[in-house]
């Protein structure tokens, strides 16, 4: 399976309950953070969630 590397780039200031809870789920507690995430339909909907607030690079392995 492939593997995405998903970073937070805007603050968590604002946000809904639903969305603070998908950033915590994905790991992501503060802005510059970076996780590392087998890609599965899981992963892809919690990204569709929080699009606006992260960036996304595909890893090669």
């Amino acid at each position: 399976m492939s593997k995405v590397k998903i970073k937070l780039v805007r603050g968590r200031a604002g946000k809904t309950k639903r969305q603070l809870a998908t950033l915590d789920s994905l790991g992501l507690n503060k802005p510059g953070k970076e996780v590392v995430k087998e890609v599965n339909d899981a992963i892809n909907g919690m990204i569709k969630k929080v699009k606006h607030l992260v960036a996304i690079e595909e890893i090669e392995e």
